[in-house]
Formats: structure tokens, C-alpha cells, sequence
């Protein structure tokens, strides 16, 4: 077989823009090409295979172990989103949120430990935490991504399970002036579901660039816009409680709140880049992101109590295997209507300056400068009808449900018509809302109305997230056997994270007592006719706009926060600066005959947390009475690295990495908010103080790598590598008691600094260790390697498998977040002549992840595991032939073609599902044009 060696035009990708993602892989690449002195074959290939020569070449000369994605071209990532992409790179997975590829799992270990820069820098984020939901990206605006597997210690971003690179263009690196405009339909497979939803959708980029000043100066623009539809039929489970039958417990549904939902993410963002190079040894990089994005969703359903309800419940068929109640009963049951809206909205602005100045062939000097800050703000409205205020005015209705097989919930019978606007009315059908303010406030406290004013609720969380990093390093190169180069350097980041928590109670504002205690029919003028839950068996419900209603006046809102301290709790600001200094040797000499490269290195990371909060307690009033806390900590690590890189022979490589790394705490564990009650005689144990909540003292997980990597470049279009890893675990948090010192706080009930300051918590606790290890399989196979006839025909190929045995202190079994055992992914392509067309699987296995729970809180559950198809076509005109043409391609996408759904349990038994939510198929329809 004739051996291919890497060409010119792919090593002078990966020396320009595709290169420039980082230094590391820059100067992987120079070197490279430095070494490629001989000719070699050209080999010509453009859109996506031309992609997957630079992957694999970036793969190839990287100096650590990494997987990579480059933009077929620009503004065109093989697909839809970021996370789609990398849910395509072997051992990554992603969970999916509201239909939408948004977390990023790397080798068993979940998105809060990985870290995301841009362009190198460490970024903000738009959850309550560290990890990224890669859907705030714009795939259309980026040339590629990195993901490091394996770390040097120059790089920024710190994570147990590695490092997500995202990267913008270089303008000066390009050939010349670009001008190119993307345009995409989209449509779902679900007709509309909620009478004022979307099923269709649209995205447009605009992207110039262009050099001037005799290629000293150049610049980068783009402009995308996007409103993308994704539908939902959602079964809900409230939970399973024993019931008893026939003398035997069984497990029997609580209550469901089963519902549709219709969203819109709308979404514009911004790139800017302004490269100057006004001095053959000076370049100078400026880039700028913004993105203004905003996901609607609108839900409408109908929550049903069961066996927690006020109906008599009696069981229809038991499944004996499972002690599980597959139909049952309740009679004299009244249900919540509920028509909801949801509304994330995020502002995020990202601005970097980079200077680089070759002072003399040996010496490289690098400056970077960066800020980037984010707002995010939820908007929760839920809107509540039914036949009467309270648990007992209005016509209860009887209901039977019966679980379908597999996981996909329960359907239900049942007698009403939730469709009848005089029958379904504005008001709260249940006794909700147990709030002493809000009986207070109507006077209904002692009377018939207490603790049944809560109309509705909506829930108002909001994010502030900054970060300012500044960065000085130094390379210089050595004559040296062992050694080519040697790199120092310096940063400091300096990131502050706010999180305000406030809910409220909704009243209708028509409530008098005593003179106007009922529910209210909706106006005509705010109605939209129905929505259909034929798919659990509900028929059609009342559909309103609950919005308008509460922009004309028609609620009354009242804080939740005046007796209930979980908004003061998920109420906090964490601050961290972060001082970083290391040094790395490039190594660059032989071994055994064989060339033998990589780097060895050592990062010392200082680090001074802060956090600011509340200590929150109730009153004998039943008032939420809050003290102010202010913790510090300080900590430091060091961070030893090694990457070896043995040549055997022109295709062959043997890798060799180890690290030991950290991932920060999650920010909703190490704040100094907590419910705190002083009690004026101790415990047992002597402690005055008890408290439950953030713990700000909190450090990282740490973790000791170790990976073995063998590749074999068979050919310029496909490689193949297995690789072994392992993991120490140590510095793990759990569930645990600690003694806290309370010097300084004030006893909330009354204001006043009590006189002892030792207390007890309740809280995250470092200190569980174990490990993870597993293995990978992953490769690209041109066929054309079999036969010429079979160019442009291709597979991709991974699969990952991973252990963990991870302990809690009391020795029980952990699951590490994010872990599937098996991961795999598949891909069939074909390119060639301009028609391009592939089929992609990716599949895991079941796992644990975090979604959101009441009041928007993450909650931690069991997932399914999931296999999900997509396929395109697409077609080149200028490839294929037609020069009047050239510069227009156009394509067809389809998504989850198997209707894929996200499941996730309750218990051990596959009955009790948790949400089966069903998000149908999604079409694009597109076109690029390049001038």
C-alpha cells in the first residue's frame, strides 16, 4: 500500500488560521512543517472532507492528545450547533435540554468539570454554575474547536476532564477577501402544539472578511440571527409512594404533571476580529463576541394528583414482577389547568486583546488582555384554573391511568371537559400556597379562604457572571539534545458570580374577601382556543395568553421570599481571583532511533475565594429574618505535566501523558448562603450554631491522569487509535457535617452578635477519592483505500468505554455525574463531485445529570441512555461543475430521526419514569453563497 504523508496544503492549514486556535497547536504545526522539507503528493479535497484532513491533521502534530472540529468552511461546522459537533468526537457526549445537544460530558466526567475558553481564555457562564450550555454558541461564527484531553501547563482552562477550546478566525492568516452570506428554514416534525407556538424557524449569516495595507492589517465580521422551533410532549411523574394491596405494598403513581411545550430560541450574535501585523515580528489580535439570546417556551398541561391527592384511590392491575400498579383509580379528584410561560434570557459579551512580538528568532514574548461577562435572567410564570378555589368547591372528576410499555408514562380516562372555558376557570382548584403574608394580606387568615390564594406563581432567578484575566508569557528556544524550547509565564483572573432568587405568589387581583371569593372565566379577548393532550389521553384544555393577563393587572403578585428562606439560600455572589505562573520545556529529541517530541511542565496555581450571602432563619412570627455573611478561603496547588509523542515511523505514534489536574467546586456548593438558627443552649456536642446550606470553604477536585495513545495515519483521509486512561480521584465533595465558625454573625432572629460562635453544618464536604478508567476506540476509513472506485465514500467511527469507583464516606457506591459506560458514535459519508451526503449516530449509555427542578434549582436525576440519528445532504454547485454557479452550496438536515426521547426515572424500577419527553424530528433547509 502507498504510504501518504501529510501535503503541503494540509500542513499549511494547520500553520495558518485553522492553527492559530492556540499556541500549542501552532507551534505543533510549524514544526511540522518545518520537518516536511521533502515533496510530497498534493492531495485536493474541499467541504467536508477537506474538515476531517484538518482534524486529523490537527490530531496528528498536537502536542498533547486531542480531538478537534474544523468549519468545512467558514461559517460551516459539520453541524447545527457546537455541542451537535462535539457530541461527534470520540469519548464526548452531550445532554440534551429542551431538545437541544447543550452539556458536554468528556470521559465520564460531567460539564462542571471541563473547563471552556474562547481563543484560549477561560469564559463566563449562563448556568448557576461553571459548566458551558454550549447552545449560547454560535456554530456559524466559529472556525473550529479544540478539545484537550490531556493538558501542558500554559493552558488556561482547568478541568479533571479536560479543557473545550472554541475558536474564531484570523483574518490575516486567510487568502484574501471573503464575503459570504448562510441562509436556513427549519421546521419541526410536530404540527403547532400550543395554539401560539412555532413549528417553524429561520437562522441567517452574514460573514465578511478582508486585508488591507499590503496584508498588514485585516478584518473579520459576522452577523448571524436565529429563531429556531423545538416542540415537546412531556410526561411528568410527581413521584411513586407505597400503596397497599391485598395485604402487599406496592409502588403507585403520586401524581403527573403531563404537558406540551412549543419554544423559540431566538438568538443574534456578533464576531468581530482586527489583526494588525505592522512589523514582520509583531502581530496584534483584537476580537470581540456578543450574543443577545432569548428561549420562549410556552407550556400548557394538566397536573394530576393521584395517591397524593384528596380523591379514593383504588388499584386496577399490578404488575406482581415489579410490585408496581399499572392502572388504577381515583374518585373525587380535582386537577390543576395549567397554562405556563418560560423565558431565559442572556446577554453575553466577550472582548480580548493579544499581542505577540518575536523579539529575535529565539525569543517570543505573548501579552493577552480579556473580559467577558454575561446576565442571564428566567422569567417563570405559572398559571392556574379549575373548576373552584380549594380542595373542595367545584366538580371533581374521576380518573383512571394506565402505563403504556417501556418508559413512555401513562394515559389517562377521564370524565370533564377541560375544554370548557365556563367550566375551566382562573383561580387556584387546590389548597396551595401555605404562605402566612398571603393570608395576611387578603385578611383571610381563620377563615374558610386560608392558605388557598395562590392563583398562579412565578419564579424570577437572575445571573450576573464577570471574568477579567490577563495573561504574560515568554518562549524561548534552546540548542539543545533534549530540549527546543523553553516557556514562563504568568496570569491572573479575577471572576465574580452573582445569583438572585425571588419568587412570588399570584392572586387574582378580582379577589375580595368576603365579597369575591371565587375564580374568574377568562376574558374572550385573551383566549386562544385549545391545546391537544390527546397523547396521554386528556383531549383538548383551554389555552390563554397568561402573559397579557398579567401585563393588564389581572394578578396581584406577593414576594415568597417574606416566609420561605430557599430564595435567600440560592441567593449568593462568589468571587475568585486566581494568580498562575508556569514554566514548560518543549521536548524535541530521539529515542531508540525514533524522533521523540512533546513537553514536561509544572503550573502553580494560587488561589483566594470569597464568597457574600445570607444566614436565614424564621421568626416566631413565621417571617424570614436574614443576617449578611462574608467567608474567605485560600488555597494553592501545583500541577505537574508531562506529554511525550514517539514517532515509530513516518504514520505510527505512541503517546504518553500525565497531569495532575483540578476542577473548582460547583458554585451553588461553596457559597456562604444557609439557613442558620443559634440556639441558646448547645447540643450534645456543644455546638450553639446549626446550619445548612453552601459551603464557601469548599476546594477543588483533584485528579492524577495517566494516558496511553497509539495512532496510525494509514492515509492523508484516515487514521485509527486506541487508548487507555486512568484517573486518581481525590478531594471529591460529599454530603457531610463540618464545624463552622461563626465569629461575627448575627443571630438572625433578633439581629444582635451572640455571645458563642461555634456551630455545626450540613453541607459539601471535600475528602472522597477513587478512580476512573476505561479505554477508546476511534478512527476515520476512507475507502477509497480499498478502491479508487470508492472515493469519496467514508466512515467515522469511536467508541468509549469507562469505570468508576468512586465512594461516598460512608463507603456507599457514587456515580460520577455525566458517566456513561459506553459511548459510541457513528458516521457514513460520501463527498465527492460536489454531492455530499452522511448518516451519524451517537449513542450512550444511562447516566446521571442535572436538570432543572422547583424554582429553577438543578436537581440531579437518572437518565436514560440514548441513540439518536441525523443525516444530510447537500450539494456544491461550483464543485459540481456549474461556474456560473460557483460560491453556492445548498443542503437538507433532519434531526433525532427516530424520535429519540429524554427519559429519565424515579427509582430502580423502569415503570417509574420520571419525564418521557418526546421532541419529534427537525428539518433544515439551507444555502451558503460566497462571493
Amino acid at each position: 500500500m502507498q504510504k501518504l504523508k501529510p501535503s503541503k496544503v494540509t500542513l499549511a492549514l494547520l500553520a495558518s488560521g485553522f492553527a492559530a486556535m492556540s499556541a500549542p497547536m501552532f507551534a505543533a504545526a510549524q514544526d511540522a512543517e518545518n520537518k516536511a522539507q521533502q515533496d510530497v503528493e498534493v492531495i485536493e479535497v474541499k467541504g467536508f472532507r477537506r474538515s476531517l484532513v484538518e482534524s486529523i491533521n490537527a490530531k496528528r502534530f498536537s502536542t498533547s492528545v486531542v480531538e478537534t472540529i474544523s468549519a468545512e468552511d467558514i461559517g460551516k461546522l459539520p453541524d447545527s450547533s457546537i455541542a451537535e459537533s462535539l457530541s461527534r468526537l470520540p469519548g464526548l457526549a452531550t445532554q440534551r435540554l429542551d431538545g437541544r445537544a447543550s452539556k458536554i460530558s468528556i470521559r465520564g466526567f460531567g460539564e462542571n468539570e471541563s473547563g471552556t475558553t474562547l481563543n484560549g481564555r477561560e469564559q463566563v457562564s449562563i448556568s448557576d454554575n461553571r459548566g458551558a450550555e454550549f447552545d449560547l454558541y454560535p456554530s456559524e461564527i466559529m472556525s473550529g474547536v479544540t478539545v484537550y484531553k490531556t493538558p501542558d501547563a500554559s493552558i488556561e482552562g482547568e478541568g479533571i476532564a479536560g479543557t473545550v477550546n472554541l475558536q474564531t478566525i484570523k483574518p490575516l492568516d486567510q487568502d484574501g477577501r471573503i464575503i459570504q452570506v448562510n441562509g436556513v428554514i427549519e421546521k419541526t416534525s410536530f404540527e403547532k402544539l400550543n395554539p401560539d407556538g412555532e413549528n417553524k424557524g429561520h437562522k441567517a449569516t452574514f460573514f465578511y472578511l478582508d486585508k488591507f495595507a499590503d496584508d498588514t492589517i485585516g478584518v473579520a465580521f459576522a452577523l448571524n440571527t436565529m429563531s429556531s422551533p423545538n416542540q415537546e410532549k412531556r410526561w411528568n411523574a410527581w413521584g411513586y409512594p407505597e400503596f397497599e394491596q391485598d395485604g402487599k405494598k406496592y409502588s403507585i403513581l403520586g401524581g403527573a404533571k403531563p404537558y406540551v411545550r412549543s419554544s423559540e430560541l431566538e438568538r443574534d450574535s456578533m464576531m468581530f476580529v482586527l489583526e494588525a501585523a505592522p512589523r514582520d515580528d509583531v502581530r496584534m489580535t483584537f476580537d470581540a463576541l456578543y450574543v443577545d439570546f432569548l428561549d420562549k417556551q410556552r407550556l400548557r398541561g394538566i397536573e394530576i394528583p393521584f395517591a397524593w391527592g384528596q380523591g379514593t384511590v383504588s388499584a386496577n392491575s399490578v404488575d406482581d414482577a415489579s410490585g408496581f400498579i399499572t392502572s388504577g383509580t381515583t374518585t373525587g379528584q380535582r386537577v390543576v389547568v395549567r397554562n405556563d410561560y418560560n423565558e431565559r434570557d442572556a446577554e453575553m459579551k466577550s472582548l480580548g486583546f493579544n499581542t505577540k512580538w518575536d523579539v529575535n528568532e529565539d525569543l517570543h514574548l505573548d501579552f493577552d488582555v480579556s473580559y467577558s461577562k454575561v446576565e442571564r435572567k428566567i422569567i417563570g410564570i405559572e398559571s392556574y384554573a379549575g373548576t373552584g378555589r380549594g380542595d373542595s368547591r367545584g366538580e371533581a372528576d374521576t380518573l383512571t391511568y394506565t402505563f403504556d410499555g417501556g418508559n413512555t408514562g401513562a394515559k389517562f380516562d377521564h370524565n370533564l371537559n377541560y375544554s370548557d372555558y365556563d367550566l375551566i376557570q382562573l383561580g387556584g382548584p387546590l389548597s396551595w400556597g401555605w404562605s402566612g403574608p398571603l393570608n395576611d394580606a387578603y385578611g383571610v387568615k381563620g377563615t374558610e379562604f386560608e392558605n388557598q390564594l395562590q392563583d398562579g406563581f412565578i419564579n424570577t432567578p437572575e445571573v450576573d457572571d464577570e471574568l477579567k484575566s490577563l495573561k504574560f508569557a515568554a518562549t524561548q528556544a534552546i540548542e539543545n539534545d533534549f530540549i527546543s524550547a523553553v516557556s514562563a509565564g504568568i496570569s491572573y483572573r479575577d471572576r465574580e458570580k452573582a445569583k438572585l432568587s425571588e419568587g412570588y405568589f399570584l392572586t387574582l387581583s378580582s379577589f375580595s374577601y368576603p365579597s369575591n371569593t371565587g375564580m374568574m372565566v377568562v376574558p374572550e379577548q385573551y383566549r386562544l382556543g385549545n391545546a391537544d393532550l390527546d397523547f396521554i389521553g386528556m383531549g383538548q384544555m383551554v389555552a390563554y395568553d397568561v402573559n397579557a393577563l398579567i401585563r393588564d393587572g389581572y394578578y396581584y403578585g406577593l414576594k415568597e421570599s417574606k416566609n420561605d428562606t430557599s430564595h435567600k439560600i440560592r441567593s449568593w455572589t462568589v468571587r475568585e481571583q486566581v494568580t498562575s505562573l508556569f514554566v514548560k520545556a518543549d521536548i524535541d529529541t530521539e529515542f531508540a532511533d525514533m524522533p521523540l517530541s512533546g513537553n514536561v511542565g509544572l503550573r502553580y496555581v494560587r488561589s483566594e475565594q470569597s464568597s457574600q450571602g445570607n444566614a436565614t432563619s424564621i421568626n416566631e412570627k413565621g417571617e424570614v429574618v436574614v443576617a449578611s455573611t462574608d467567608i474567605s478561603h485560600d488555597y494553592s496547588h501545583l500541577l505537574p505535566s508531562l506529554n511525550l509523542t514517539l514517532k515509530l515511523d513516518d504514520d505510527q505514534t505512541l503517546r504518553f501523558g500525565a497531569a495532575k489536574t483540578i476542577s473548582r467546586a460547583r458554585l451553588d456548593d461553596m457559597n456562604a448562603s444557609f439557613g442558620a438558627t443559634y440556639n441558646e443552649k448547645p447540643d450534645e456536642n456543644g455546638y450553639y450554631w446549626v446550619i445548612s446550606g453552601g459551603n464557601a470553604k469548599l476546594e477543588p477536585k483533584e485528579a492524577f491522569g495517566l494516558d496511553l495513545t497509539y495512532e496510525n495515519y494509514f492515509s492523508s483521509e484516515g487514521y485509527f487509535a486506541v487508548a487507555l486512561f486512568h484517573k486518581d480521584i481525590s478531594n471529591w465533595p460529599f454530603d457531610d457535617s463540618y464545624e463552622v465558625d461563626m465569629t461575627g454573625v448575627a443571630n438572625p432572629k433578633d439581629g444582635e452578635i451572640p455571645p458563642y460562635s461555634n456551630g455545626i453544618a450540613n453541607g459539601k464536604v471535600n475528602g472522597s477519592e477513587g478512580t476512573l478508567w476505561g479505554y477508546e476506540l476511534s478512527g476515520t476509513l476512507p475507502l477509497n483505500v480499498f478502491s479508487e472506485s470508492l472515493d469519496g465514500f467514508g466512515i467515522i467511527a469511536s467508541y468509549t468505554g469507562v469505570k468508576s469507583d468512586l465512594k461516598s464516606p460512608e463507603g456507599f457506591e457514587y456515580k460520577l455525574p455525566g458517566l456513561s459506560e459506553s459511548i459510541s458514535t457513528f458516521t457514513f459519508y460520501y463527498e465527492n463531485h460536489g454531492f455530499s451526503a452522511r448518516a451519524s449516530m451517537r449513542k450512550r449509555d444511562d447516566f446521571k445529570g442535572d436538570i432543572n427542578g422547583i424554582g429553577y434549582k438543578a436537581v440531579q436525576v437518572d437518565i436514560m441512555g440514548e441513540t439518536i440519528w441525523d443525516a444530510q445532504i447537500g450539494y456544491d454547485f461550483g464543485e459540481g461543475g456549474f461556474k456560473d454557479l460557483e460560491g453556492l452550496s445548498v443542503f437538507l438536515q433532519g434531526y433525532n430521526l427516530t424520535e429519540e426521547p429524554f427519559t429519565t426515572l424515579s427509582g430502580d424500577n423502569a415503570l417509574q419514569v420520571r419525564d418521557y419527553q418526546d421532541y419529534g424530528r427537525n428539518y433544515s433547509l439551507g444555502f451558503a453563497y460566497k462571493f
